[in-house]
């Protein structure tokens, strides 16, 4: 539990760092700076937490931030949340089977596709 604690601690500092020294201003002003670092400390955690991935997730989300408007990229997420729910209600069940989002949902995973390429590759 105190390691996990020192991990978290330690990833968070890094990113605090990597952020300072990658300023975020590159990215459309109209994505909240809490969402850009969320996408970061996300990506690290599945990437690795070492500066070069830093520089890596950074490039990513900016990336999708060039190509997708802040609202759609928040419906987005919001689909993909509502999809993962498991229940047969209807307000879950048309984030599931519309074409809508579906269309949404892919313009997202084709940015993110086009990030991964420009950026850890």
């Amino acid at each position: 539990m105190r390691r996990l604690r020192a991990i978290r601690e330690l990833s968070l500092g890094v990113l605090m760092a990597g952020l300072m020294a990658h300023p975020l201003a590159a990215a459309p002003a109209d994505y909240p700076t809490e969402v850009l670092a969320e996408y970061v400390y996300t990506c690290m955690a599945a990437n690795g937490q070492d500066p070069e991935t830093l520089r890596r997730c950074s490039c990513s989300i900016d990336r999708i931030a060039e190509k997708i408007p802040y609202e759609d990229y928040e419906a987005a997420r919001t689909i993909l949340e509502m999809r993962s729910i498991r229940s047969g209600k209807d307000q879950v069940v048309m984030f599931k089977s519309s074409k809508w989002a579906d269309e949404i949902v892919d313009r997202l995973r084709q940015a993110q596709v086009e990030a991964d390429i420009r950026c850890f590759r």
